[in-house]
């Protein structure tokens, strides 16, 4: 069965993006754990999880992206909507566009050969 770039990214990309966003929610926003998970709409437990580097262990390593990271966490914790999913979806499109993470994969490659690109 063929999976979506966005199907590789729930399993392997969001729990990452998730892990640097709540260490830096702690870290950098001073924000407790049971803050944070409301703010990403999960667990103190999931975070603790993100925190102890059980979940979401991918390292980046690129410059750019951990600023964005901080800058997410930073949007997350001031927007009273909570949209989690739009600055998702930002990091992911930045992350892609410079070919940092492994999509292209037996996976997520069409029979032509090109990649299953979420249109989100």
């Amino acid at each position: 069965m063929k999976r979506t770039s966005c199907e590789y990214i729930f399993w392997n990309l969001l729990p990452a993006l998730r892990n640097k966003i709540a260490k830096s929610m702690i870290n950098d926003f001073g924000l407790n754990q049971k803050e944070a998970a409301v703010k990403l709409g999960i667990t103190p437990g999931a975070v603790c999880m993100y925190l102890s580097d059980k979940r979401g262990n991918i390292k980046i390593r690129d410059k750019k992206i951990i600023n964005e990271i901080h800058v997410s966490a930073e949007n997350i914790i001031k927007d009273e909507n909570n949209d989690l999913i739009k600055e998702t979806c930002r990091l992911c499109k930045i992350i892609s566009s410079k070919g940092l993470f492994p999509f292209s994969n037996s996976k997520t490659i069409d029979k032509t050969g090109d990649l299953l690109l979420c249109k989100f």
